[in-house]
């Protein structure tokens, strides 16, 4: 057998906070059964935020809260979710699961640590968890760590921000009051270190969500949590979530004030052997691009596919189906 017909071990990804655009996904929605129901049964397990969440998912314009974490974070949930739900609805398994900060959540709802109709309360407790935050924001930067580090200083704590994601080699988010943020973009595009502000009003997975991590623990105690079906890849931990995480609340919620280490818990994965197929359930792009620079990919055994197009204006449905088909075909 050519190493190119091995079947491929796939692995779902999720993306986050930053990710969210108007109407993802929605062309499916009426069109997908699998995908419908599960968006139908969030929004109504979102209780008096249901109905304005669902209008501003399908407006071709939406609010100015869009890229708020009230609006972007439960959309974002629930489209990882519905589409994880119905990808597995059409016989694709999954050997593993990775989640990108909130899509970390959608993960563990497709793995059945609890349902989508639970998962729309968990993102109301998450939401009203943030709402006494102090404002932020979160900008991303061309570098890694230790060159943000050459530019800044070594203690980005005592400036006041954090390394809030890391997400390749060659990118990493930071967090932190808005100000303190312009300081460092300052300094960084002085040192002809390319940044860029990420859709994002919060400070999130820094210091000051510490406190709302806490309520958010509280508030998830409320909700049944069982071990995953399917293996769960914390970019928390960088680890495989355990059985008795998965049903801790507190360890869903550190991850609020955590980096997210996406990179260090994905490089793992992109190993030789097994060849994947890494499927990016979400809109296309912010897990996706870093993926596809990797060699294992560019000229190894891994492939690359989004169930989303890479901007809403394209149909949503040509493009999941052919995801689908594909990953099928390559894991069979």
């Amino acid at each position: 057998m050519e190493p190119t017909d091995i079947p491929r071990e796939v692995a779902l990804v999720f993306p986050g906070q930053g990710a969210q655009q108007p109407r993802m996904g929605a062309d499916l929605y009426g069109a997908e059964p699998v995908f419908t129901a599960a968006m139908d049964e969030f929004f109504a397990a979102s209780g008096a935020d249901g109905p304005a969440l669902r209008a501003d998912w399908l407006a071709e314009r939406p609010g100015p809260d869009f890229d708020d974490c009230s609006r972007a974070q439960p959309l974002l949930f629930a489209v990882g979710a519905a589409l994880g739900t119905a990808v597995l609805a059409r016989g694709l398994r999954p050997s593993v699961l990775v989640g990108h900060s909130v899509g970390e959540l959608a993960a563990a709802a497709v793995a059945g640590v609890f349902g989508i109709a639970d998962g729309g309360r968990v993102l109301a407790a998450r939401t009203a968890a943030m709402a006494a935050t102090p404002p932020g924001g979160m900008l991303a930067v061309a570098a890694g760590p230790d060159r943000i580090r050459e530019v800044l200083g070594a203690d980005l704590a005592a400036q006041g921000i954090a390394v809030a994601a890391v997400n390749s080699p060659y990118q990493t988010v930071l967090s932190g009051a808005t100000a303190e943020l312009r300081v460092a973009e300052k300094a960084l595009t002085a040192s002809v270190v390319a940044c860029v502000p990420v859709r994002a009003r919060q400070p999130f997975h820094s210091p000051l969500c510490a406190p709302a991590a806490r309520r958010f623990a509280d508030l998830l105690a409320t909700v049944t949590l069982t071990p995953p079906s399917l293996p769960v890849r914390s970019t928390s931990t960088t680890r495989l979530v355990t059985p008795t995480e998965a049903v801790t609340p507190s360890f869903w919620a550190a991850q609020m004030a955590r980096p997210v280490l996406f990179w260090p818990a994905i490089a793992p994965l992109l190993t030789p052997t097994p060849p994947r197929v890494f499927l990016e359930v979400g809109p296309r792009g912010s897990c996706a691009a870093p993926l596809r620079l990797d060699p294992s990919v560019q000229s190894g055994p891994h492939t690359v596919l989004s169930l989303l197009p890479p901007t809403p204006r394209r149909p949503a449905g040509p493009v999941f189906e052919e995801a689908v088909k594909t990953a099928l075909s390559l894991s069979a």
